[in-house]
């Protein structure tokens, strides 16, 4: 039978492959996958991304067929040197010979996912601390109990009261923020981050609602989330010095998809109409029932969401900046893969939610890459056409992450490098520009150079049109349905780690956000983890919120007679 052996593509002569034996056809990216190998593959195995790739000797390529489908180019460099993508190469097995049963397939080692730029921090709604937990000593049986409200939920030997802890889990679809507080003061322990190890197999939410549907994507993405969670725990309780035991509740803020896969529910009626979810939160569960690394009988709160692709994460953003007791209108925007956002109009709250895709993410990029050292963050054309640009850590430049990459496609559209269309300007209307010189031939297509091996390519512009469209035109069916235009917006809060990284003009210069929200716009920050945080610390927000949810107006764009028209016309520059 023929054997597949992984290796990393790491140089070390002693490194191990990890074997895997397969019957029938099998693209390698399927068989890495069963043979427990991670290679990354951000767009679930759809040929868009480009991350799967992997090198495989010519003496292994006798068995190797590709597959139709593929939307993403390999360079000619990359084709002479045997490079393949995953996703696109099957392994049909009655073309392997007896004497070929060893087929090696080499994992181009992956970018570093340990220094990913992630914020913490947001707005903080003022509350008073008043935690569902509480401990009561009980000096007749020597014993404390541990208490949710009224219900009891455990007891421990001795006097513990002046010991409680509680947890908030902003699960995003591409990072993880957690932090520890203290039940007694109400103060934050440490918090710590790291990248969602979901989005290594299923970048945005609708791929990974795809293979969460399935069992074996299910159990994978739920078993990924969760030890990435109980990672992160062992880390805040290695730091603070306390005991896992003594963390009595967590409250998970995220989106509704993100819920689903950290509960293990099935989250396939999330991707096919009328689009209902399993679980509408407001709820309360075992954390032991998900395997979290907390008390063993400490609560897991979910809070509620408004609809499929109106989350727990929105919950907590409209908590965090007192939208409802707001006077005007106001316009909070959460940019990122999934672009959600809320209006409230005096008080009156509408939500909806745009399929935005992972561009922002510096997915589906030619130099894309996530916010980690070398990541081009900051792009700015300086009078006389000087570029100016900033790395994250002031590392050498060595891709884009989603900040640069607005900023750079907003100052070539102000400069006039790319026109309405979204086209690169031809020389015949732009000669004496001086960016001109930085455009240049990649792969036979026309590109911006920015540094080095590091550009710009139409298609990337293309992408970046796709998503900025669909956040402008969720935007604008918003304010339609409630009978507003832009100009009628009083303030402008952009939330979430990535667009607390985004430049206001950039937002404006490539239309995402109309002109007429200029010096109306503030960035709060990660509001999903701050709103958390106060659902956590005082139990009456959670009454609060679940009354004010209900009462929420959701404008599904699915079934919105106009967004398709809208949607084209938001495209342009």
């Amino acid at each position: 039978m023929p054997i597949l052996r992984f290796w990393q593509e790491t140089g070390q002569a002693d490194a191990v492959p990890v074997s895997y034996e397969f019957l029938d056809n099998i693209t390698v990216l399927a068989a890495a996958r069963a043979a427990g190998v991670l290679v990354e593959s951000p767009c679930n195995g759809a040929g868009t991304c480009g991350k799967c790739k992997v090198r495989i000797p010519a003496l292994s390529r006798s068995a190797l067929h590709s597959l139709d489908g593929c939307r993403h180019t390999l360079t000619t460099e990359e084709v002479s040197q045997g490079i393949f993508l995953g996703c696109m190469t099957e392994i049909q097995a009655q073309s392997v010979s007896s004497a070929d049963s060893f087929i090696d397939i080499f994992i181009i080692e992956r970018q570093d996912t340990t220094n990913v730029q992630i914020l913490s921090q947001g707005r903080q709604l003022d509350i008073a601390l008043d935690p569902l937990i509480r401990k009561q000593y009980i000096p007749g049986a020597t014993m404390t109990e541990v208490l949710s409200g009224p219900l009891l939920l455990g007891t421990e030997p001795g006097d513990s009261t002046g010991v409680s802890h509680g947890l908030v889990v902003d699960i995003g679809t591409t990072t993880l923020v957690a932090a520890l507080f203290d039940l007694t003061t109400g103060s934050e322990l440490a918090s710590v981050s790291a990248l969602n190890p979901q989005s290594l197999h299923a970048q945005d939410v609708l791929s990974r609602i795809k293979l969460g549907a399935t069992a074996e994507g299910l159990s994978a993405l739920h078993t990924d989330i969760i030890s990435a969670i109980n990672s992160l725990i062992g880390q805040l309780t290695h730091d603070t010095a306390i005991s896992p035991n003594t963390i009595y509740e967590v409250v998970f803020s995220g989106n509704t998809c993100m819920l689903h896969l950290a509960m293990a529910a099935d989250p396939a009626s999330l991707g096919k109409y009328p689009y209902t979810p399993l679980l509408w939160g407001d709820s309360y569960h075992a954390a032991s029932e998900v395997g979290l690394a907390a008390a063993p009988f400490a609560q897991l709160y979910l809070p509620p969401v408004m609809s499929a692709y109106v989350g727990a994460d929105i919950t907590a953003g409209i908590l965090a900046a007192d939208l409802s007791n707001l006077k005007g209108t106001t316009l909070f925007v959460d940019i990122g893969t999934n672009g959600e956002m809320a209006l409230a109009v005096n008080g009156r709250l509408s939500v909806t939610s745009t399929a935005a895709g992972p561009a922002f993410e510096g997915m589906n990029i030619a130099c894309g890459m996530r916010a980690a050292p070398g990541a081009i963050e900051k792009f700015t054309v300086e009078p006389g056409g000087t570029v100016m640009l900033k790395t994250i850590a002031d590392s050498p430049a060595t891709g884009i992450c989603g900040s640069g990459l607005l900023d750079i496609v907003g100052e070539l559209v102000r400069t006039k490098i790319i026109n309405k269309t979204g086209k690169f300007a031809g020389l015949e209307t732009n000669a004496a520009h001086p960016l001109q010189q930085r455009l240049q031939k990649e792969n036979g297509k026309t590109a911006f150079a920015i540094h080095q091996s590091v550009y710009l390519s139409q298609k990337d512009i293309r992408q970046v049109q796709l998503a900025k469209g669909a956040i402008r035109a969720g935007i604008e069916c918003l304010l339609n349905a409630n009978s507003l235009v832009p100009a009628d917006v009083d303030r402008v809060f952009i939330a979430g780690s990535f667009g607390f990284h985004l430049n206001a003009d950039s937002l404006i210069n490539i239309g995402m956000l109309p002109n007429q929200f200029q010096d109306k716009i503030s960035f709060l920050g990660n509001t999903a983890k701050t709103g958390g945080q106060a659902l956590l610390l005082n139990q009456g927000t959670r009454q609060a919120v679940a009354a004010l949810i209900k009462k929420v107006a959701v404008v599904e764009l699915a079934t919105y007679s106009d967004f398709d028209k809208t949607f084209v016309s938001c495209l342009n520059f």
